[in-house]
């Protein structure tokens, strides 16, 4: 089957399957807000670490490239969870998966916070890490399912409108009381965010149907599209320069650009305010033309990566480069509409991959700007790997786009 032929089906089968939500304008905001409150939750979880790493590092007297290690063990927890759960899980209602996922991400950020050793803790970043990807796929489906398909983009981003407030707001704060009182108050807090998310897709978000035809090899055929692999793997290379460049950007600002630990808090909410700008934009960007917001928003990563590592000893462009770091996440919401274009029927798996596909790159920059950090290049190495990372997921985009028109041309030649 064409990949042309593949986004048909699957715009079919997102209608024929689309649950049967209220559709006033209220229901639709108390549920988006419901699932918008998770995200806030995962992403607090998620980027307030960032900002606590020395403090962590020193807790458990290792080194702060060694803490990092509980970033990428997270990220590893949302890759290995994603697939499997979206797989075993194919008969559950949505509400149902959506409870169940963020039960678990609230009891596992509560016990995080009295782990009593550096490897408990990292094991626990990794079991609180499992249903981060399966429930960002899940609410991006919820989202989709309640607009106009010509409004799909926006309606994923507004979910994932939590996320970015989170890194203007939760992680700041977190990071701040982190900083003054310990940084186990930050996973205590993101646990009890986890609690009231279940307790408002409860009371929100209805129960629906489970899927005709659902079952776990369904899902699993998402494994069988190429475009669905070309998708996860821009997200998995070219996202990972965000991470590379933020997972480090505590110490790159104290001990690089001479800024007081103070200013920390900070830097986190530009990174912050750059990832709601380039979410909102970039969702409604996608709505009107897919791929060239994918495609630009890697071009413009490649230019601010390397402008971060040029200038990163200057307070005023660090935090510049900072702000346009976090616009990158643009391409978050284009990637997960590629996905449902791309999936046919097997909507879920291919859904709670795109946030496998982040975490890879979460892992993969992080360790990779540790490893540009320990072998002396300084925290300003960062922003080349992430400038290299860019690059990496051009060539994929571009081999995506060529394996597109491979398949238009054969459709042609056939008709």
């Amino acid at each position: 089957m064409s990949d042309m032929a593949i986004a048909e089906e699957a715009c079919l089968v997102a209608k024929d399957t689309t649950p049967a939500f209220p559709r006033s304008r209220l229901a639709v905001a108390l549920i988006e807000l419901a699932l918008a409150v998770g995200s806030f939750g995962i992403g607090t979880g998620e980027f307030a670490i960032m900002g606590l790493l020395p403090n962590v590092a020193q807790e458990f007297n290792v080194t702060t490239p060694e803490a990092g290690y509980a970033i990428s063990a997270y990220a590893l927890g949302v890759v290995v969870g994603a697939p499997i759960i979206a797989v075993l899980a194919a008969k559950l209602a949505r509400q149902t998966l959506l409870l169940l996922l963020m039960a678990v991400f609230a009891v596992g950020n509560v016990v995080s916070a009295i782990a009593p050793s550096f490897e408990s803790f990292v094991l626990l970043r990794f079991l609180t890490g499992l249903p981060h990807g399966a429930y960002f796929g899940v609410a991006a489906l919820v989202a989709a399912s309640l607009v106009p398909p010509n409004k799909r983009t926006q309606a994923v981003a507004r979910v994932m409108l939590g996320l970015t407030v989170a890194t203007l707001l939760g992680t700041p704060v977190a990071t701040f009381f982190g900083q003054v009182v310990s940084w186990r108050i930050a996973f205590a807090a993101v646990g009890f965010m986890g609690a009231l998310t279940v307790l408002l897709i409860w009371l929100f978000l209805p129960k629906d149907k489970v899927q005709e035809g659902a079952s776990p090899m369904r899902e699993l055929g998402a494994f069988k599209r190429k475009q669905v692999w070309f998708t996860l793997g821009i997200g998995a290379v070219g996202f990972g320069g965000l991470f590379s460049v933020f997972s480090y950007i505590a110490s790159t600002a104290t001990q690089v650009a001479g800024m007081p630990e103070s200013a920390v808090p900070m830097m986190m909410a530009l990174f912050g305010a750059g990832m709601i700008v380039g979410n909102l934009v970039g969702g409604w960007l996608a709505d009107k033309n897919l791929m060239a917001t994918i495609g630009g928003t890697l071009a413009g990563s490649v230019v601010v990566m390397t402008v971060f590592w040029l200038t990163a000893e200057n307070p005023t462009m660090i935090a510049i480069c900072v702000f346009l770091v976090g616009c990158s996440v643009a391409i978050g919401p284009a990637l997960q509409t590629r996905l449902m274009d791309v999936a046919a029927d097997a909507q879920t798996l291919a859904a709670a991959l795109n946030h496998s596909a982040f975490n890879i790159a979460n892992a993969l920059g992080a360790w990779l700007g540790g490893l540009a950090i320990a072998a002396g290049y300084g925290f300003e190495s960062t922003g080349w790997v992430g400038a290299v990372l860019a690059v990496a997921g051009l060539v994929v985009f571009g081999l995506s786009l060529a394996s597109d028109q491979r398949s238009v041309r054969s459709s042609a030649s056939r008709a």
